[in-house]
């Protein structure tokens, strides 16, 4: 049957036009900025009939040499009630199409055939033996994500709807399994997902897990730290009542204990000099594009480049493990028994392939000293010009600093080795990080550019 008869058998003609405006305006679509070729419907299965009906969908959508496909829950009503005004997609043959991803009415299907672990045509759905969860919960989209849709089932679970998809078992389904099966108190309890064949390979389309309702955001905490600090700038960060070290310490120590489960439980090796030649001349790639791109970088490009060259020398061994790979302070959870980490997926825009490879630990680490840079320095972008602007970036730096060294302290209470002493690594891998985030301002915050421009400043130095 081809795409036309399947959508003209469900009453979708159309739809294929309506996604194609739709999309662009979609938080999670990918391809904002290109234009988009042609949508095509490569998996149209019936979920629920009647009036509202529902469909999972996989979208095929085609951009100058680009395919990427997306998944939809596609809600049909004959009349579209104003709660979901907000979501629609437009009318097409059978009725008004909407992303049925914020019905609340519909959504309960899918945690139903999640506790049934039902198979409903290509749909796998898959409950962990242990697990139990209601099934009578309303839903509420939550609004910070962009590459993913997660849904909150009272305040209970929280479903990830994973958008694009890449063919293959998703890291963070992956890792938190592994976790879990580890016993780790650092990640929030998974209870089921589910799937379909893509492109050959079983890939995950979505995961439920304990949602933390009474946990809060770890960048929250940072920057709630640093404005009590700028209130109070005549005084050093440990002297202000909202010092984060003591979480950093933590939060330090809880990574350690990660890292080693993931060890414990997945895949390890050792990389050699081959491997770091090649890890340091994709560093330096991306540090010549950075600097011709962005000319307030290319001073500092030379010395910079010299954290990839010794990168290239090391002569000892590294060893490499599965790591959560886009690690910062919105990605961690405090809740009232410690530290949480979540979004284990990697860089959404990287391949899935590398994002399921193997790396030094030492880059999360990098990723995290980098995210107490930017929580410190922010603010600053607010007092541009005043005269409190040089006492505010002092107290930053020492905010910076403080939290930066309490995080390696408790990750090398945690780990029994210290990460400072992997100075080579961590330097390269800060490096990297500082040159992806001088490329991303620089096209995204402009006014936020001076934030890695001074990590640059100080790497080089």
């Amino acid at each position: 049957m081809t795409e036309t008869d399947t959508t003209r058998l469900h009453g979708l003609a159309g739809l294929d036009e309506r996604l194609r405006d739709w999309l662009p305006g979609q938080r999670w679509f990918g391809g904002k900025g290109r234009e988009i070729r042609d949508v095509e419907l490569v998996s149209v299965t019936p979920l629920v009939g009647g009036d509202p009906a529902m469909y999972h969908l996989v979208a095929a959508v085609h951009q100058d040499g680009f395919t990427d496909r997306y998944q939809l829950l596609l809600g049909v009503r004959r009349y579209l009630p104003h709660r979901l005004l907000h979501c629609g997609i437009g009318e097409i043959e059978a009725g008004h199409a909407y992303d049925a991803a914020h019905d609340s009415e519909m959504t309960r299907w899918v945690l139903e055939r999640l506790h049934e672990g039902a198979t409903v045509g290509p749909l796998r759905f898959h409950r962990l033996e242990n697990a139990d969860f209601r099934t009578d919960l309303a839903s509420l989209v939550m609004g910070v994500e962009q590459s993913n849709t997660s849904m909150v089932f009272g305040d209970q679970l929280i479903l990830k709807m994973f958008r694009k998809l890449m063919p293959g078992v998703n890291p963070d389904l992956e890792l938190t399994l592994a976790l879990a099966a580890a016993g780790s108190p650092h990640v929030a309890d998974p209870y089921a997902w589910y799937e379909m064949t893509v492109g050959g390979e079983t890939t995950t389309l979505g995961m439920l897990q304990r949602f933390l309702h009474t946990a809060t955001d770890g960048w929250e905490l940072a920057i709630t730290s640093v404005r009590d600090l700028y209130a109070e700038a005549d005084l050093h960060p440990d002297e202000v009542g909202g010092d984060f070290a003591p979480e950093a310490f933590r939060l330090g120590m809880a990574t350690a204990e990660v890292h080693h489960d993931l060890a414990a439980t997945l895949p390890t090796a050792t990389v050699g000099g081959v491997e770091l030649a090649a890890l340091a001349e994709a560093m330096t790639h991306r540090l010549r594009q950075a600097a011709e791109a962005v000319p307030e970088l290319a001073p500092y490009a030379p010395a910079l480049q010299t954290a990839f060259t010794d990168l290239a020398a090391l002569e000892q061994p590294v060893p490499v493990q599965r790591i959560h790979g886009d690690y910062h302070l919105g990605q961690v959870l405090r809740t009232p028994t410690g530290w949480v980490l979540t979004d284990f997926e990697g860089e959404p825009t990287r391949p899935l392939a590398e994002r399921r490879a193997l790396h030094s630990p030492i880059k999360d680490v990098a990723g995290m000293l980098r995210s107490f840079d930017y929580a410190a320095r922010h603010l600053l972008a607010d007092h541009a010009g005043q005269p409190e602007q040089e006492q505010l970036e002092y107290r930053a730096v020492e905010w910076a600093e403080r939290n930066r060294t309490a995080f390696c302290d408790g990750y090398a209470e945690a780990a029994g080795s210290d990460p400072r002493e992997q100075a080579v690594l961590l330097r390269a891998f800060e490096t990297d990080k500082v040159v992806y985030e001088v490329m991303y301002e620089a096209r995204n915050r402009p006014s936020w550019l001076p934030i890695p421009l001074s990590a640059a400043q100080r790497l080089a130095g």
